[in-house]
């Protein structure tokens, strides 16, 4: 099977490197610190008390897994947004054009060889992740659907970067961009459904409810709460409670932007969510080979 010149090419770049070793090595290294750390902790206590406190490896496999999170959504778009602004910035963007390759075969170059490297750091850490398993509590389908989640948010905030390389010309001005509409998803569909609550709560009154319940007002943010569904951030809380909380997500979501009914997209928030920001990416994806395609449309009338 033939490969993709541009990932074969940026795959050996990266392989050869001492930087992505380094990388690794720091990465697990302080993982292993940690993890280490809170085992000794575990059996000094045992060793006081007699009593195994079994959620402290549920805790530590939270900790991880958020970690690797964090690093995913904050590091994809800095590796993908220079990809193609770059090679305008270096100049070789018009050489890319010239050759056989389309703009879709150079944009998943691109896109993959990033991609690989996140996916080499994440699979490097999993053994560390099944200390857990030695007491139980984490199955292996939650690993598998931890594995999702990490592959949806990478491919999510890749496209992203590579999207928004591929409309500027300069690497700073797209990874900017990139950061910001991250920003906006993530935090932005939070302050969208607080607002919304607000404006529900200042058209009920309260009183007159609160006197009729009891307790507290009806008011909600209403069909504003799916807009959560693009947000990575939420579908990984809604994800990492249920493998290692209270699985009490609608009752955290109702405290937060008001009552709302238990439906088909609240059991299945989790898979629907990642579905959704595939599709997302899948749009990112489009922009950025068709600005590609634009570009090698403009080098060829020019000559």
């Amino acid at each position: 099977m033939k490969m993709n010149p541009v990932y074969k090419r940026e795959t050996m770049v990266s392989a050869r490197s001492f930087r992505l070793a380094l990388i690794l090595v720091i990465f697990n290294s302080i993982l292993a610190l940690v993890i280490l750390l809170n085992m000794y902790s575990v059996v000094e206590r045992v060793k006081l008390t007699a009593e195994i406190q079994y959620s402290s490896f549920i805790n530590l496999y939270v900790f991880v897994a958020v970690v690797e999170f964090v690093l995913l959504m904050f590091i994809m778009p800095a590796l993908t947004a220079g990809s193609i602004s770059g090679e305008r910035e270096r100049q070789t963007l018009d050489i890319l054009l010239t050759t056989t390759m389309k703009p879709s075969e150079i944009i998943w170059g691109k896109l993959l060889s990033s991609f690989s490297t996140m996916f080499l750091m994440v699979v490097s850490s999993f053994p560390l992740l099944a200390v857990s398993f030695v007491y139980g509590g984490v199955m292996v389908y939650d690993v598998f659907l931890l594995l999702l989640c990490y592959l949806t948010v990478a491919l999510l905030c890749g496209s992203m970067g590579i999207c928004f390389s591929s409309l500027f010309k300069r690497s700073t001005v797209a990874t900017v961009v990139s950061y910001g509409v991250l920003v906006f998803i993530g935090a932005g569909t939070y302050a969208v459904n607080i607002f919304m609550l607000s404006l529900a709560r200042m058209n009920v009154n309260s009183s007159y409810v609160s006197s009729i319940n009891g307790v507290t007002d009806q008011a909600s943010s209403g069909a504003w709460l799916y807009l959560l569904l693009l947000n990575p951030v939420a579908t990984f809380y809604v994800m990492i409670n249920r493998q290692a909380g209270d699985n009490q997500v609608i009752n955290s979501l109702n405290t937060w932007f008001g009552p709302h009914p238990d439906n088909f997209i609240m059991e299945n928030w989790v898979l629907l969510s990642i579905l959704i920001q595939l599709l997302l990416a899948a749009i990112f994806i489009f922009i950025a080979v068709r600005g590609v395609g634009q570009s090698k449309r403009r080098k060829m009338r020019r000559k």
